[in-house]
């Protein structure tokens, strides 16, 4: 796809074509008059869609440094694990972590240490978009979550954002196991059981190619790819299936067919 460029300051949609042609924002209003209806559902995913994933990994690394501090005495753990996570180290990094402090990484302080990441009080926001983006969303249509992650660190999250003034159902996926993870299709059946919408009806914003359009582009969803920079998965190809990618919850509401006041 190359470099995300912009018109007059503002990012763009680029539609999933054969010429895979650039959607811009003052072009979203005929791009929208392709669409019959607005969709009935808009369901959407949690981590870097709606805030920045890394701000609860470092807060979560600030809450185990605090616990390595008490129990060992020895302070650096968050700047270490950050470095490491900075230096694209995905998994384990709380032992590397602590073998670089010269701590012990055995499985029972390891454990206890993940339980204090993922129940921590995650000290994170929303992008500055999404309020704008939800308020036109909830004003015709029905808005949910759809989220994997291990139920715990989710269920914090969602607290720490108070995400049920805008979504409802908050499906987090870890409820049913790990098998249940997109790309099964069981939550989004579930948001179809549970609103009555279906197809085209229903629409899913995520930023995840490998994972998140699978399911709902099979039983006939709205996709859009939500490609934020410097999110995880913004460097990943663009081959997992959404319709259209933009680099805003915004302009994917936009280009669904709402009209979304614009971020100050």
């Amino acid at each position: 796809m190359g470099a995300w460029p912009a018109v007059d300051g503002e990012p763009e949609c680029v539609a999933r074509g054969r010429r895979h042609a650039p959607v811009r924002r003052r072009d979203l209003r005929l791009a929208r008059g392709a669409l019959v209806t607005l969709p009935r559902v808009v369901v959407v995913d949690l981590d870097d869609t709606l805030f920045p994933e890394r701000d609860y990994v470092r807060s979560g690394f600030a809450a185990v440094d605090d616990e390595v501090r008490r129990a060992f005495g020895v302070a650096g753990f968050g700047a270490a694990a950050w470095e490491l996570f900075e230096s694209g180290l995905r998994g384990r990094i709380i032992d590397a972590a602590l073998g670089r402090l010269g701590l012990p990484a055995d499985a029972a302080t390891v454990a206890s240490l993940v339980d204090c990441y993922r129940g921590h009080r995650p000290s994170i926001g929303l992008y500055p978009d999404v309020a704008p983006a939800m308020r036109s969303v909830g004003a015709r249509a029905r808005a949910a979550i759809i989220s994997d992650g291990p139920l715990a660190a989710q269920r914090r999250k969602v607290e720490a954002l108070a995400l049920q003034a805008w979504f409802d159902p908050i499906l987090l996926t870890d409820r049913w196991g790990r098998d249940y993870w997109k790309p099964h299709e069981r939550a989004f059946r579930e948001i179809e059981a549970v609103t009555g919408a279906s197809g085209a009806a229903c629409a899913y914003l995520g930023d995840n190619p490998q994972k998140d359009f699978v399911a709902p582009s099979r039983l006939g969803w709205r996709t859009v790819r939500v490609r934020r920079p410097g999110g995880e998965h913004a460097s990943a190809a663009a081959d997992g299936g959404a319709e259209v990618e933009c680099t805003s919850l915004a302009d994917a509401v936009r280009w669904l067919g709402f009209e979304v006041e614009e971020v100050r």
